[in-house]
């Protein structure tokens, strides 16, 4: 290899943001490593700005390198810019820590948070000089690992991944460096397979390369049979019962350029039970489980003394659902206002929503508020069970133009099942509706109106993952339909390239078949696919005809309620026969309420995986 330094003055004048690759940031964590330590890469197929912004990898990183035994350091896709210079001056993969080498560790770590990331993947396992196929690697090169939401179907990535995590990482990595500590102090006896076999017996560890996928005479999936005796028929989810009893990212690495979410993180509970039909978030991290009020102030104050930040965003799947959340929001504006610290929602719930909380919420920094109405009908909003009317929108910005706000957000889905062109129309009408209120409040007009829509993608564990996605002829009718229907200037519209939901919906519900497609797209070039400069959709399309695979199987085909589904092996706690109910009921635009608030919907995770709903409102 170029003994060229990696991060040299003659390589980083070259690139556009060289403090992607220096190090050195403030909380980051540099051990000496020793024979018997287990070096974790923990890694983000994308961008440093976006990696470094990744809540799961700060928290991992903490508890890592907290073990005597063990430490983390961290590895994010390089801008095309320096794997450039990479390729040309023979430069590997490496640690931004200590510039270790990547190949050179036990275990690269990936976190898969969505599904356009996978040949990224690839090309950073290229990069570091690890063979791609894990069928390839042997027990001198690094274990590779991938968890998220992706994980839960792991079947697209099988071929290039040693074993999975499904569920919270937080509950199992401690498991994984102790099984892979004591493989290592005793000689890595039986070479790989011995320490796959150890993992594949921990809950939540699914190791794809011991399990063989069969199929239908007519191509479709069969099932997937388990191989060695460690390898379990269902693969159940890791879920942390107590949120306080964790460790959470007190002392997260700031960086030397902004990042994404450049401010503190305060999670403050994990889970959401208000059963929109589209969402696979609210599936996978069921059970609600709130944090003590005074366990958030304490993790607050921690984050202000080890960060300097001065802005605290509340990041939960449904942030104004928290019980304590005004008592929470009064506590950190009184206790840290005069620091100059502001707190922030990232969107609101329309029902949920409070001005006297946005005022709250705003005190330090004013901007624009966000909301979710999601559908343009009362009807398709009662078909994806969002629990919102078109009078609480009107309601809440109302009250928010009255109280001196002028720039409103609002989140679109289009593609829904049973949706309709009067359903696209609605979008516009309420849209319009928002920013005449603004001239009927003020007598003036002035209003923002901002409407981003994205094209529904079904995802596995939900009750949508039988139906059958829009075609992109379709999706782009509809943008062009609704583009048509907005005239006034206040409203502005923005959309998502129908070609990468597509493949998006591909890979969401796709099988084990699909890795030599990802291996073939990315030989050919694609990479960085979820940014629209750098997506190839011809490339995609020449490899699934190269491989005869007809993507449009995967996406747009409708499922059968009782079809075997690539991912029935790896189990979110939820019953099968819960979402089965839950697309009937979708069918009849049928409401199923919030099992917070009234009767249990019978989903089954707690009693599946006995953890229980924590709400320290009730408690």
């Amino acid at each position: 290899m170029h003994q060229l330094d990696p991060v040299s003055p003659a390589v980083l004048s070259r690139v556009v943001k060289p403090a992607r690759y220096t190090g050195n940031e403030w909380n980051s964590v540099a051990k000496e490593p020793k024979s018997a330590t287990v070096s974790f890469v923990l890694a983000m197929p994308d961008i440093y700005e976006v990696g470094m912004s990744n809540l799961g990898l700060k928290i991992l990183y903490q508890i890592l390198n907290q073990r005597p035994d063990t430490f983390a350091e961290r590895a994010y896709a390089p801008w095309v810019d320096l794997e450039a210079e990479m390729r040309k001056n023979g430069i590997r993969l490496y640690t931004l820590e200590t510039k270790r080498p990547v190949a050179d560790c036990d275990i690269v770590g990936f976190s898969l948070q969505y599904e356009l990331s996978y040949s990224n993947v690839l090309n950073m396992l290229d990069l570091a000089g690890v063979p791609l196929l894990a069928a390839e690697r042997d027990e001198t090169q690094p274990l590779v690992v991938c968890g998220g939401p992706c994980a839960f179907n792991a079947e697209p990535m099988a071929d290039f991944v040693d074993f999975f995590i499904i569920g919270e990482a937080e509950d199992v990595i401690g498991e994984v460096a102790a099984a892979v500590a004591a493989w290592k102090r005793s000689g890595k006896p039986s070479g790989k397979a011995g320490i796959l076999c150890r993992l594949a017996e921990i809950q939540g560890i699914y190791v794809p390369s011991f399990y063989k996928a069969e199929y239908q005479a007519d191509g479709r999936w069969a099932e997937i049979r388990p191989l060695v005796p460690e390898a379990k028929p269902i693969v159940t989810k890791r879920v942390i019962q107590d949120l306080d009893q964790v460790m959470f990212a007190t002392k997260p690495i700031v960086p030397f350029i902004e990042i994404v979410h450049d401010r503190i993180m305060l999670e403050l509970f994990r889970g959401c039970t208000r059963g929109c039909r589209f969402c696979q978030a609210g599936v996978l991290y069921r059970p609600v489980r709130e944090r003590k009020m005074e366990t958030l102030v304490n993790y607050v104050q921690e984050l202000i003394n080890n960060t300097g930040y001065n802005e605290i965003s509340l990041v939960s799947l449904s942030s104004a659902d928290y019980s304590c959340l005004s008592h929470l929001i009064t506590q950190l504006t009184t206790r840290f206002k005069e620091q100059g610290v502001s707190v922030s929602l990232p969107s609101l719930r329309i029902d949920s929503f409070s001005i006297d909380l946005a005022k709250q919420v705003q005190q330090v920094r004013k901007s624009g508020l966000t909301f979710a109405p999601e559908a343009g009908t009362q009807r398709l909003r009662d078909v994806i069970n969002k629990g919102v009317t078109e009078a609480d929108l009107i309601e809440a910005v109302s009250a928010a133009f009255t109280s001196g706000w002028s720039t409103i957000k609002l989140y679109f889905m289009i593609g829904l099942p049973t949706e309709t062109d009067e359903d696209i129309a609605g979008i516009a009408v309420l849209a319009q509706q928002v920013a005449d209120l603004y001239k009927q409040i003020k007598g003036r007009k002035g209003a923002k109106v901002t409407v981003s829509v994205s094209s529904f993608v079904p995802k596995p564990h939900t009750a949508f993952q039988w139906f059958g996605q829009d075609p992109v002829e379709e999706i782009e009718r509809k943008q062009r339909l609704l583009r048509s229907l907005i005239k006034d200037r206040s409203i502005s519209l923005s959309w998502h390239d129908a070609r990468t939901s597509f493949l998006e919906g591909v890979f969401s519900r796709g099988d084990r078949r699909l890795g030599k497609v990802i291996l073939r797209a990315w030989q050919n070039g694609a990479k960085f696919d979820g940014w629209s400069e750098h997506f190839k959709y011809n490339v995609w399309m020449e490899a699934f005809a190269a491989e005869n695979i007809d993507p449009a199987v995967y996406a747009s085909r409708d499922r059968d309620n009782d079809e075997n589904l690539p991912w029935d092996h790896l189990s979110s706690g939820v019953d099968k026969s819960f979402l089965t109910r839950e697309w009937q009921a979708a069918q009849q635009a049928a409401f199923t309420p919030d099992c917070r608030r009234e009767q249990c919907g019978a989903c089954g995770v707690c009693q599946k995986l006995d953890v229980k709903v924590v709400d320290w409102g009730q408690a």
